[in-house]
């Protein structure tokens, strides 16, 4: 595969990922309540009961917020269309890598942000460390593929110079 091949291939990656994580965003409780169901079924609160509890805590924490104020979930549901609209960023390096490229390093700084973000307002808000290091973790990982953009892209633009 060409190097613009390769580019286009994570970049396809990077845009299905944004869009899963950001559709996930809309049926939170739906999605709390199947996962708390499945971890009490598989008896994971007998090796990870934390685990277990924290789901648990949230599903109930969203249920009764649903309940009472439905319309804070409306705050995911922007959420959730940040998601899609910053994947639809990615069509323009997806054109033309090259002279988009400030898109992959936006994406990055993006990336990066997602750490601070995680440390102050999960502890602000109460998040125990656990899963302040999964929402971390989407900045870890979200910054690998753009690093290897990010290289591809130079070394598209270095062969382009070649010519």
């Amino acid at each position: 595969m060409s190097t613009l091949g390769w580019i286009r291939a994570w970049i396809v990656f990077f845009m299905v990922a944004l869009v899963v994580s950001g559709v996930t965003a809309f049926p939170l409780l739906e999605e709390l309540t199947l996962g708390s169901g499945i971890l009490h079924s598989w008896g994971v609160g007998q090796w990870m009961p934390a685990l277990v509890d924290w789901i648990d805590v949230v599903r109930d924490g969203l249920a009764d917020t649903y309940a009472s104020y439905p319309w804070l979930a409306y705050g995911t549901d922007w959420l959730a269309f940040a998601h899609l609209v910053i994947a639809v960023a990615f069509i323009g390096p997806f054109r033309d890598p090259v002279r988009n490229v400030w898109v992959i390093q936006w994406g990055m700084i993006a990336c990066v942000g997602v750490i601070p973000l995680a440390l102050i307002a999960g502890s602000i808000r109460g998040l125990p460390w656990g899963w302040m290091l999964v929402d971390m973790s989407f900045g870890v990982f979200g910054i690998i593929p753009l690093l290897i953009i990010l290289r591809l892209t130079r070394r598209l633009e270095r062969e382009g110079a070649a010519h």
